[in-house]
């Protein structure tokens, strides 16, 4: 089954899921291993999910290599989005904004005509590659943001051999999907096959 809208709508629910409930003391923690905190990481997973939406809201999504909007930073080494959180609102508020932006681009890949192309960094995708893309964003940072926070968590494996099947051809599946995707993405390190350094997928339609 192609990676679609339902997929999305149903990785921002587990992540919403997992996350909520959780004091707001405790999201400036690190998100995992990366340099971002955990509300960080929240507000940058939000601002991928918004993003891939409004490419295509463009009648011709290939015409700008992006919508133009302003970037901008918390603080020097935070991420660089064009949505935040408000803080008054408290995790659970951004939780409410990151299930917004996801319900936006399921919306948005279901409604586009399925070879509709629009950019990436990655080179350009279909609606299915960026509903793909939004699975992969949820699930893994919803993995980062869960260690950082002291909570266990794992993805459903269906969800996650779906997009891995999409977007990382060159990986081939070892032990099951979920802790392939986390190798694939450089989180872990799996039995003959040490933590990727440098990687990226690929969107292009096949």
């Amino acid at each position: 089954m192609p990676s679609s809208g339902a997929d999305v709508r149903l990785a921002v629910a587990l992540s919403v899921k997992v996350l909520t409930g959780v004091p707001a003391a405790r999201w400036d923690a690190p998100a995992g291993t990366l340099e971002w905190t955990c509300r960080e990481t929240l507000e940058h997973l939000a601002d991928d999910l918004l993003t891939y939406a409004l490419r295509f809201g463009l009648a011709q999504p290939m015409a700008v290599p992006r919508v133009p909007l302003r970037i901008t930073h918390d603080r020097p080494g935070g991420p660089g989005n064009v949505v935040f959180g408000d803080a008054a609102a408290g995790p659970e508020g951004l939780l409410t904004v990151v299930e917004a932006c996801g319900g936006l681009l399921a919306l948005a890949v279901d409604a586009a005509a399925p070879g509709t192309l629009a950019p990436h960094v990655f080179g350009a995708s279909d609606p299915e590659g960026f509903a793909a893309m939004g699975v992969v964003e949820t699930l893994v940072h919803t993995h980062d943001i869960a260690e950082g926070l002291g909570l266990t968590w794992e993805a459903p494996q269906d969800l996650s051999e779906r997009a891995l099947a999409r977007l990382f051809p060159d990986v081939p599946v070892v032990e099951a999907p979920w802790p392939s995707l986390l190798w694939a993405t450089g989180r872990i390190d799996q039995p003959g096959r040490p933590r990727r350094i440098d990687w990226r997928w690929y969107g292009t339609p096949r």
